[in-house]
């Protein structure tokens, strides 16, 4: 039974404390043993596991022995070695994921399916729902339509809190006025609660361990939410049944589908999700075992597992590597696994559901602050007591923007080799002999390695194009088997377009991090991503200037050379343009008219994302979010006490904050609301919503 805190009852917004220790551990830790017993499925993943190694292996080991007889049949030296080691690793990289793909396939055409284990489950289950400076609107939808979904399926078995780290004055308070009507305490039901944490210490992480620690006690398990996931009632109660029929597991991620993509960027993202994300996951699935990863989102989480084991370390040093840890997600399953816990990924479940950023601009600011996250995971790669599967999640993602070092440090190099090539003159007789050495170059391997490389790259894209083309319900949700082939076919083109924009975005993100700035914390854009040619030009003169200079280059160089670059050197000249074209819901629709890029839940929408939908249409008509916040509260008095209700007592520190002092008084100087925002600054509105004081002054403002 869950309990409001004691005080004011009708304006309290959270249950009593429920307090749950939630030690930090060490970099390096020993490893405990695993609380998983030995069964068929952890020799299955074995099989799986050797399969990807062996294929991987034996792909790199071919791609490596080919692209060494290319160079030189007399011999290798210089550039060339580099060149060599390169494309060895960027070769082992795409042969990885191919690998992943194949297994992905294989699982997908199988015929036996293996059901997961469930058992009913007792006790509330969390579902949090960590906000920064989010629409509100959006956020309210969302709960109202989960909500509504779970009092008809499972009243009584969840309850939400809203756990907002909202910084900003007028955020806030639309925040407060958009989730007030919604907050109940009704236990037999679904109750919402709503917190608003003052200190925003190490992000998301720190937002979800502070809930741990004031109330995880009174919750087995906990749903974690991103701004923009949705998910459905039978999806949330599988979760919480799978987690009571496997008293092992400590998480369980779903593979969360996206929906509602309104621009040309977001639909490449959708359709690439729809089609060929059951693939890749399914052969992650196999491989991960029990020993799987979390990715922040639309997951449960069993919450004593979690407190026991997931309190992160700080990391010496300063940000960018050192500092709290950004890409806590990893992590935090990476400690789960190391205490013994498991930690699977089941990709069975469907009405799990996010958003995609809305344009390729919007993509390059989040893999900033992901570039940085990841690349600090390298003080945890070879620490002591990780599983290797963590450690091979922890290497993927830091080698998932390596990579776009080492594709541009390849074509610098073979560009470099072009250029020596034709400036400098061989050397035909540098060794004494009858017989001149003349240079060899194997251009009829090369070419067939450029087509075996391009092949493992698209493969998992035929893949995902064929499995559907199987399942003929599923080829219709796609537009039938034309519209379907059409779609991939686009997909893979513009794909290939933009790939070399994010590969030198990429490459100027992991530069920027080695350089020691830090990324700062900024929210996700969930708008519809228009972007200005003002601002694409400013994001994108670079790459196109060096797009220009490559095809240029290679012009001069060679008529053939022009050639081969165009894949990358194409996509970076037009930069701007493509840039422009990916955002904005106008041109999203374009493509949408012509049925191309179509997504399954488009033309049939699972009916929580309809329910969502028509809960946008629900919201108030007087909810206005163009109104200060200070004005807002003063113009509601309901929710000025409300407001007011939620305030912890001011602590003794008020000759050290010169915002507090400041707006003191400009409250017992001005009679008027007006008056006073006229004179406010963001900070000092700040400092009176959140200290108790200043907002007991400001009751002189509400009409009588």
């Amino acid at each position: 039974m869950i309990k409001l805190a004691k005080g004011n009852l009708a304006k309290r917004a959270l249950p009593v404390e429920s307090p749950l220790a939630m030690p930090r551990h060490e970099v390096n830790e020993a490893a405990q043993a695993s609380k998983m017993a030995f069964s068929l499925i952890d020799l299955v993943t074995l099989m799986a596991r050797l399969f990807v190694l062996v294929m991987t292996a034996g792909l790199s080991w071919y791609g490596a022995r080919e692209m060494h007889s290319v160079l030189s049949a007399n011999g290798i030296a210089g550039l060339q070695w580099l060149f060599l080691a390169l494309f060895c690793v960027n070769f082992s990289w795409i042969s990885f994921a191919f690998s992943q793909a194949t297994l992905g396939l294989l699982y997908q055409i199988s015929p036996f399916s293996s059901r997961r284990k469930e058992k009913e489950a007792e006790g509330v289950t969390a579902i949090l729902l960590p906000v920064y400076n989010e629409d509100p609107v959006r956020i309210r939808a969302t709960i109202h339509a989960m909500h509504h979904d779970l009092l008809k399926q499972a009243p009584g078995q969840f309850a939400f809190f809203i756990l907002s780290d909202t910084n900003k004055a007028d955020a806030w308070v639309a925040e407060e006025q958009a989730f007030f009507p919604l907050l109940n305490n009704d236990s037999a039901a679904c109750p919402i609660f709503y917190r608003r944490r003052y200190n925003n210490a190490e992000r998301k992480a720190g937002n979800i361990a502070e809930w741990v620690m004031r109330f995880g006690d009174d919750y087995e398990c906990m749903i974690v939410l991103d701004a923009d996931s949705l998910m459905g009632a039978e999806c949330l109660v599988s979760l919480t049944r799978r987690m009571s029929a496997e008293p092992s597991l400590g998480l369980i991620q779903t593979l969360p589908t996206i929906i509602r993509a309104n621009t040309l960027y977001s639909r490449l993202q959708q359709f690439a999700n729809h089609c060929f994300g059951p693939i890749y996951a399914s052969g992650l699935a196999a491989w991960h075992g029990n020993s799987s990863n979390f990715w922040g989102h639309n997951a449960i989480i069993r919450t004593k597992a979690f407190a026991e084991a997931s309190g992160l370390p700080v990391l010496a040093g300063k940000a960018p590597f050192g500092g709290h840890v950004m890409s806590h997600d990893f992590m935090e399953a990476a400690l789960l696994r190391r205490a013994g816990w498991g930690v699977r990924f089941d990709t069975d479940l469907t009405a799990s559901y996010e958003e995609a950023p809305p344009s390729l601009v919007d993509v390059i600011v989040r893999d900033r602050r992901w570039c940085q996250g990841n690349l600090q995971h390298n003080a945890f790669v070879f620490a002591k007591g990780f599983h290797f599967a963590t450690r091979l999640h922890l290497f993927s993602g830091i080698m998932s923007y390596l990579s776009a070092v080492f594709w541009l440090l390849l074509i610098l190099v073979g560009f470099a080799l072009a250029i020596q090539a034709y400036f400098v003159r061989p050397e035909y007789f540098a060794n004494p002999s009858l017989f001149p050495t003349w240079p060899v170059f194997d251009f009829e391997k090369a070419r067939s390695l450029f087509i075996l490389s391009m092949a493992l790259v698209l493969a998992p894209k035929v893949y995902g194009w064929f499995a559907a083309l199987l399942n003929f319900r599923r080829c219709l949700q796609f537009g039938g088997p034309i519209l379907l082939t059409l779609s991939t076919m686009v997909e893979a083109v513009l794909s290939a377009l933009y790939a070399p924009i994010l590969m030198l975005s990429q490459f100027q993100v992991v530069y920027s991090v080695f350089k020691g700035k830090d990324s700062g914390w900024k929210p996700q854009s969930r708008d519809d991503g228009a972007t200005s040619w003002k601002v694409a030009s400013r994001a994108h003169y670079s790459h196109t200037i060096f797009g220009m200079a490559l095809a240029s280059s290679a012009l001069f160089l060679s008529e053939e050379l022009f050639y081969w670059s165009l894949p990358i050197s194409f996509g970076l000249v037009f930069s701007i343009p493509l840039s422009w074209l990916s955002g904005g819901r106008k041109r999203g629709n374009l493509i949408r008219f012509f049925g191309i890029l179509r997504a399954p839940e488009e033309k049939q929408p699972h009916p929580i994302v309809a329910l969502q939908l028509h809960s946008m249409t629900l919201v108030d008509g007087s909810f206005n979010n163009e109104l200060a916040s200070l004005k807002r509260l003063v113009s509601d008095a309901s929710l000025f006490h409300w407001h007011l209700a939620q305030m912890p007592v001011d602590k003794e520190n008020k000759e050290f904050c010169r915002d507090w002092i400041c707006a003191e008084w400009q409250i017992l100087n001005n009679d008027n609301i007006s008056g006073l925002l006229d004179h406010l600054s963001d900070a000092e509105c700040l400092a009176i919503l959140q200290h108790q004081s200043l907002m007991r002054a400001m009751q002189k403002y509400l009409p009588e």
